[in-house]
């Protein structure tokens, strides 16, 4: 039987194990949330990246995504039409990796805004107003402007610059 001194050490022992597991699964979380590798598509990347930083899926939802590939002839005021094909295969590119958590918080707008998500403006708090009209940015959807890894889909605030 053990005496109440060794019983003393196994029960701190087992609540350091504990701390130090739920420490290390919450590690793990940041640094996979930090680590976000985007899917890739060529076509995509081609035709979404020809104008501006191709948007990680994960940033809408699958439906958000189908109202914006059934509406490129008037895409933010220009005509983004591709060919059937194309559109096709983006068009399901985009679905099968749409967002599924919080950074895909429906948008306020239609169509359907990445810059009007609960996500982003709770992430963009703090950015002053005159840092979306700089010369450097221009806009909010400008994310290339102030993160480095935007087109990889890496917004990690490690890297992030904000233009003066």
């Amino acid at each position: 039987m053990a005496t109440r001194k060794q019983q003393r050490w196994h029960d701190l022992t087992v609540r350091i194990c504990s701390m130090a597991i739920v420490f290390g699964l919450l590690a793990t979380d940041a640094f996979a949330e930090r680590s976000r590798v985007v899917a890739d598509n060529a076509v995509w990347r081609a035709e979404c990246g020809s104008c501006h930083v191709p948007y990680p899926p994960f940033l809408l939802s699958a439906g958000e995504w189908r109202g914006v590939m059934t509406s490129l002839e008037r895409h933010f005021g220009n005509d983004a039409s591709v060919d059937a094909a194309a559109g096709a295969e983006i068009s399901a590119f985009l679905q099968r990796n749409a967002g599924r958590d919080r950074r895909s918080a429906i948008a306020t707008s239609e169509p359907p805004r990445i810059t009007t998500t609960s996500w982003f403006v709770k992430e963009h708090r703090k950015v002053q107003p005159p840092a979306w009209t700089s010369n450097a940015v221009k806009s909010a959807a400008d994310c290339g402007a102030c993160h480095a890894g935007a087109a990889r889909g890496d917004f990690d605030d490690h890297s992030l610059h904000i233009p003066r």
